[in-house]
């Protein structure tokens, strides 16, 4: 278990809750009474912590390296029935974009998503889980698939950002962005965004738009990253703590400026400490939302998601 700057009192407590069990089952000493204690701080000092988390600190979580990716979750959700599509057709099949068919229950969804690495050459292979061109122009390819078929979309985001490398700009990243953004605002199936990571600029929006944006609690949506806002605005990383107050990308500020729809609540701890809960808790959602689309026509679904679209940004003072 890794453990971040702000958890270390969590840390040094389950360290010594360790020693106590150990101590008890190797010697005589009943020492149930001091385990039940440091059970009970360990438990208040987990609700301190996580229920102050500054902005910065859910940025932190967002990106800790245990945290299940786009994979794990299919994975765990779909089970055997994934079945991964490859290719947009044009250029090549992008790692860092990975899609496929899977079921939850009896329902086929086509499910889209990044998809970073766990280690160094994972990393390299799914490029640090930011899309080339390719990755959006399979996205859409798959969106129009199962527009075909009548079967509803759901896109899982965990990005850095898409891809900046000049390649990218050549075969046209912001072409393949922007037509994303076009054809999810009316295509005719139910499409259902879950943010489950990193959440950042026209990377995210590629394949953000949906019927129904959902965002983990400990997760980040933003034009920018943190760091990436202080290096321009104070020439230093230095300041990314006041960026990411200032950015406002929790999911709590999201759902007050009305950019997502719902907060889907996260183990205490984060969805990295109890991954089998956090896996229950999206799948009930997913179903759920899924269960209030597929009442709507196609018409009424494209009408409904250009209006919530429509009225974002309308300020009134």
């Amino acid at each position: 278990m890794e453990y971040l700057d702000f958890e270390l009192p969590i840390k040094e407590l389950e360290e010594q809750l360790d020693k106590c069990v150990v101590l008890g089952s190797e010697s005589e000493i009943d020492v149930s009474d001091t385990c039940k204690q440091l059970e009970k701080k360990l438990e208040k000092t987990k609700k301190d912590i996580y229920k102050n988390l500054t902005a910065w600190q859910r940025v932190q979580l967002s990106r800790h390296p245990s945290r299940p990716y786009t994979m794990d979750y299919i994975e765990a959700i779909c089970g055997d029935t994934f079945l991964e599509l490859h290719g947009d057709r044009n250029v090549k099949d992008d790692k860092a974009m990975i899609g496929g068919l899977g079921k939850i229950g009896d329902q086929t969804y086509m499910f889209i998503g990044q998809q970073k690495g766990y280690n160094t050459k994972t990393r390299q292979y799914r490029n640090f889980g930011m899309a080339n061109p390719e990755g959006y122009r399979k996205a859409l390819r798959l969106m129009k698939m199962a527009e075909k078929f009548g079967i509803p979309v759901v896109t899982l985001i965990d990005t850095p950002g898409a891809y900046p490398g000049i390649e990218a700009e050549e075969r046209g990243q912001g072409e393949a962005i922007a037509r994303n953004i076009l054809e999810m605002t009316r295509l005719r199936v139910p499409i259902i965004v879950l943010i489950i990571g990193e959440g950042a600029s026209g990377g995210a929006l590629g394949i953000g738009v949906g019927d129904r944006v959902l965002m983990l609690e400990n997760t980040w949506y933003s034009v920018i990253s943190p760091e990436s806002c202080s290096s321009i605005l104070w020439r230093s990383w230095e300041y990314k703590e006041q960026a990411a107050e200032a950015l406002k990308l929790t999911a709590a500020d999201m759902k007050k400026l009305h950019l997502v729809d719902d907060i889907v609540k996260e183990p205490l701890g984060g969805a990295h400490s109890d991954r089998g809960t956090t896996f229950k808790i999206v799948e009930e959602k997913i179903h759920e939302v899924y269960e209030q689309l597929k009442k709507l026509s196609p018409t009424d679904l494209v009408k409904k998601r250009m209006d919530k679209y429509s009225k974002m940004g309308v300020y009134s003072g």
